[in-house]
């Protein structure tokens, strides 16, 4: 079984509490760990599409990764706008814990799962500045896809993880979308949204399902993706 959750903004070594964005983040993790614990089995597979963390080193962020070791599963990680800790990805698969892992422009296969993907950006009211780094992200996302690509065999299933929205408030096609739909991606998570009024948990373009899985959006219980 897979699952999704992302946007945890733990703060293990950080004085960061999430409940000053509002009254339903009072002991969040806890209710996520609450739930974790009531699906997840050891052969299953938890995404977390990014902002892990609010740790600023990878020191600090230890704390948080053991929290999340602790759990049943394995869990796959993908880099956020708030990962300042993640740095290249030589040091943070360093001091990743047993059954962690960490994606980043290449692809993971987990038994029948291949799980590729990119952190993205912003596609929005881009900046000449934002416009250079997406279009950066595009290429780091086929990267990943087309790595997918040369691994995938019959019966396996493809699920592709993002941080930023792979669109707009539009749901219409972007780039990201068409590379999605260029290497047949099954299913594809993502996060970073927070009490947008748009939101959807799943929306379908062409054949192609995206789940929005903020913790928050999702009242901190996880996401089944695939069985």
């Amino acid at each position: 079984m897979i699952y999704s959750i992302s946007d945890l903004h733990l703060g293990s070594c950080v004085d960061k509490p999430m409940d000053v964005f509002g009254k339903k983040w009072e002991g969040h993790f806890d209710k996520i760990r609450l739930d974790w614990m009531k699906k997840v089995r050891e052969e299953d597979v938890v995404l977390l599409a990014g902002d892990l963390s609010w740790a600023m080193t990878l020191e600090e962020v230890k704390q948080d990764l053991a929290a999340l070791a602790a759990l049943p599963g394995k869990k796959v990680l993908l880099k956020g706008n708030h990962d300042y800790w993640w740095q290249s990805i030589s040091k943070v698969k360093g001091i990743l814990p047993e059954n962690v892992y960490a994606l980043q422009n290449d692809v993971l296969r987990l038994g029948k799962y291949l799980i590729c993907g990119s952190r993205g950006w912003t596609s929005e009211k881009q900046t000449e500045e934002d416009k250079k780094i997406y279009d950066r992200e595009l290429i780091r996302l086929e990267l990943s896809l087309s790595a997918m690509s040369k691994e995938r065999k019959e019966g396996d299933v493809v699920i592709g993880m993002t941080h930023y929205p792979p669109f707009d408030v539009s749901l219409e096609n972007t780039p990201v979308t068409d590379l999605f739909t260029k290497y047949e991606v099954e299913k594809v998570v993502y996060g970073h949204l927070h009490g947008n009024a748009y939101a959807k948990r799943k929306v379908f373009i062409h054949k192609t399902a995206y789940y929005l899985t903020s913790c928050d959006l999702l009242d901190f219980a996880l996401a089944e993706i695939a069985d």
